[in-house]
């Protein structure tokens, strides 16, 4: 039976996705727990954010990895996450899109009793 994946992305997203890939290489995503811009998805070039012990990745879009705060998982371990995009910038400055007037954004459902029992494993940051 296959895995439950836990994070999925609209095609606007993977569209800007590729558009910030094709100019700053390879990507990352970080969302935080806190108040303002923490609460909404951060894009990074890969390595521009330092994880901190605990961090939990939850998947990859288009190979570019999606971390979460360690307690923020904890709260929405349950739920599945799809990346998309809104125009408009976001309360968070430092995210690559915004110089583009997008934000990144994240539709959440609960999982399904069902979907539960057969999630993909996620890694932590060690």
């Amino acid at each position: 039976m296959e895995k439950i994946k836990r994070l999925d992305a609209t095609e606007k997203a993977v569209a800007l996705i590729d558009l910030l890939s094709e100019k700053f290489g390879d990507l990352m995503f970080y969302q935080a727990g806190g108040c303002c811009e923490g609460t909404q998805p951060q894009c990074f070039e890969k390595g521009g954010f330092y994880l901190r012990l605990g961090d939990v990745c939850i998947g990859t879009i288009k190979g570019f990895e999606f971390w979460l705060d360690k307690d923020l998982f904890e709260y929405w371990k349950h739920a599945h996450f799809t990346l998309d995009v809104s125009d408009g910038i976001g309360a968070g400055g430092f995210s690559l899109e915004t110089p583009y007037g997008k934000t990144f954004i994240v539709q959440y459902r609960i999982f399904s009793e069902e979907e539960s029992k057969n999630l993909e494993a996620v890694r932590l940051n060690s």
